[in-house]
């Protein structure tokens, strides 16, 4: 097998409205809440980066200015830090990424579902492998998951997604994928179903919010109809790619949060509060005395 591409590109759909969170959503974007310092999707873009992504396409939808806002230079915010010698401070503002990343937003007009979100990106992403990373699934790792997963593509030059034990009470939030059995955290996918019944679930194979695609996938997502909840499912398009091509279900290392769901993100923010190297400690007196 040919050496395969290296990947350079990440997208993270990052259209949707946040609803479960209102009011707190009503005028700036789920992604933008923060945990503890950073916001989600900062998190993401970091994750995408340690993994080797150069180009970060963001799919937004209206209200998301805030967004490329915090990608972007704050210079009257760095001129008043530098002024009054807030030299840590500075590096913050200006360190939000490395300055060889370049970011590209792309507008989805209508809220059709992650697959057409995914779609939106093939004019920036072309004829390229890439990541796609959601990211109110906040994932503790080290290193992060989509770094694990470029592993199993380097080895197979194939598609692989994240995937998780859930409980069988629970297939109908995920996507579900069947394998054909694993060989330590990897595993062929042989079929996929988006949001079964438990009864009706292959598995139970959950595929969270990390995807390393090939862009074959682009031209299935042209040809998918709209599936569960009348949407553009991503799931229904890389089904139809096995006829095709392989793809590998990946059990990562890590703990996930759900921040698309205000119990998870509580979670998260005790979690990395815990570890945080400035607070940690303080918080973690503090949690104790409240016991």
């Amino acid at each position: 097998m040919a050496k395969p591409k290296r990947i350079t590109k990440a997208v993270f759909p990052v259209a949707g409205l946040g609803t479960r969170f209102l009011p707190a959503t009503k005028a700036s974007p789920k992604e933008m809440l923060p945990v503890v310092d950073k916001p989600l999707i900062q998190y993401a873009a970091e994750e995408a980066v340690e993994a080797g992504a150069e180009l970060l396409v963001f799919v937004t939808g209206r209200n998301k200015r805030a967004i490329p806002d915090h990608f972007d230079r704050a210079y009257e915010l760095e001129n008043e830090l530098a002024t009054q010698q807030k030299d840590k401070l500075l590096q913050l503002a200006q360190d939000i990424l490395p300055r060889s990343v370049t970011c590209v937003y792309v507008r989805q007009a209508q809220a059709l579902g992650l697959g057409h979100a995914v779609l939106c990106a093939r004019p920036v992403v072309g004829d390229d492998p890439f990541y796609v990373i959601l990211a109110d699934d906040l994932i503790r790792a080290q290193p992060g998951v989509i770094s694990q997963m470029r592993g199993v593509y380097e080895q197979t030059g194939a598609s692989v997604l994240a995937v998780q034990d859930v409980p069988r009470s629970e297939t109908s939030k995920y996507g579900i994928v069947e394998t054909d059995g694993f060989d330590g955290d990897r595993g062929r996918i042989v079929s996929m179903v988006e949001k079964p019944a438990p009864a009706d679930a292959p598995s139970t194979l959950g595929v969270v919010g990390r995807y390393i695609l090939t862009p074959r996938v682009f031209e299935k997502l042209e040809q998918t109809g709209r599936g569960a909840g009348g949407e553009i499912q991503l799931t229904d398009a890389i089904r139809d790619l096995l006829s095709e091509e392989a793809a590998w279900a990946y059990r990562y290392t890590g703990e996930r949060f759900d921040c698309g769901s205000k119990l998870g993100y509580l979670q998260a923010t005790v979690e990395y509060g815990r570890a945080h190297p400035e607070l940690g400690a303080a918080f973690s007196a503090w949690l104790k005395e409240q016991e």
